[in-house]
């Protein structure tokens, strides 16, 4: 039986076993070892990992060779002391550089980040150069406007939108707008003479004075002034019995005279926009060109009107509606 010798006593398979074992065994310590050896010579180097060498371990091991032999108690403090200041500054040193390398790798971060979203800006070269103060001026002087960047001069774009233009135009608009209603109440409050004819069967003919942006209703309201005096049903009667008939239609109160001439109002028999009386003065009647006349509006009261509409010329009288339109003007026909 193998191993006899040795004063072992077992069976092949347990010797086999047994080598086997020691083998692994001497594997793992020389692995150790290497370690060991590795972590020695990379000792002062950052960010490797230094195996059973903490600081209390480096400033023994450095204390015990600075104090081989006899020493005296003042030399084993101050050594000790000055030891201890060396090993804690050169782990001040090493936690600076390695702030310093990481630093210097986050600004190569940006200026590589920076190069590749400006691509076309002539002053990428000055960022791979490093000069942070010469690129900032530059972007700043170079910097583009806006929603402009790309854009060629020489294409039309007027059919693209356009923030900026078209606050213009809006711009523009509406000061044209405030400068038209501008107009306008100056046009309403110029004054208007008018001639009309207080109808009670004949003519009454007056003038009175008025405004463009006067209504109707405001216009009878003075003609009642006007005619109470001299007729005594104008007095005890109100303004809406009161009837405005301007060229055989009846214009209702609220229309406006400023509404009348703007819109160049036609009527059955002459224009709705002149309050004046004139007539055809023409020497040569001309069938083709239609007659130049404006009549005088006549003012009745409703009463009188229900109980003559029959009879002309009340018989032609119709109410006015804006969206009628009157090709031609007649004086007796329908």
């Amino acid at each position: 039986m193998s191993g006899m010798g040795d004063g072992y006593v077992g069976t092949a398979q347990d010797a086999v076993r047994i080598r086997r074992l020691e083998k692994q065994r001497e594997a793992e310590r020389r692995k150790i070892q290497e370690l060991k050896t590795k972590s020695a010579s990379a000792k002062g180097q950052p960010g490797l990992l230094q195996f059973g060498s903490s600081t209390s371990e480096i400033l023994e091991t450095a204390f015990k060779k600075e104090t081989v032999g006899l020493v005296t108690r003042e030399q084993y403090v101050e050594k000790r002391v000055n030891i201890q200041n060396k090993i804690e500054e050169e782990e001040k040193e090493k936690l600076q550089k390695l702030r310093q390398e990481e630093e210097e790798l986050q600004l190569e971060k940006r200026k590589k980040r920076k190069i590749k979203g400006n691509p076309r800006l002539s002053f990428a070269d000055d960022i791979e150069n490093g000069s942070e103060e010469e690129d900032a001026e530059d972007s700043e002087s170079k910097k583009l406007v806006p929603g402009k960047v790309g854009k060629d001069p020489t294409v039309e774009t007027s059919f693209l939108p356009d923030s900026e233009r078209e606050a213009e135009e809006q711009a523009e608009r509406e000061r044209l707008r405030k400068q038209w209603l501008r107009e306008q109440e100056q046009i309403r409050n110029e004054p208007l003479e008018i001639t009309y004819s207080y109808w009670d069967g004949t003519g009454h003919r007056r003038v009175i004075q008025a405004r463009k942006g006067d209504t109707i209703g405001e216009f009878l309201r003075a003609v009642q002034q006007q005619l109470a005096p001299e007729f005594r049903e104008i007095r005890t009667t109100s303004v809406e019995n009161l009837l405005y008939v301007k060229e055989d239609l009846i214009i209702p109160h609220q229309h406006s005279f400023y509404e009348l001439i703007v819109n160049k109002a036609r009527g059955k028999s002459g224009p709705l926009f002149h309050f004046d009386v004139h007539e055809d003065v023409r020497t040569i009647a001309d069938a083709t060109i239609e007659k130049d006349e404006s009549h005088a509006g006549k003012v009745v009261e409703r009463h009188w009107y229900e109980k003559n509409k029959h009879i002309f010329p009340a018989s032609r009288w119709e109410i006015y509606d804006p969206s009628k339109k009157w090709e031609r003007y007649t004086i007796h026909g329908d």
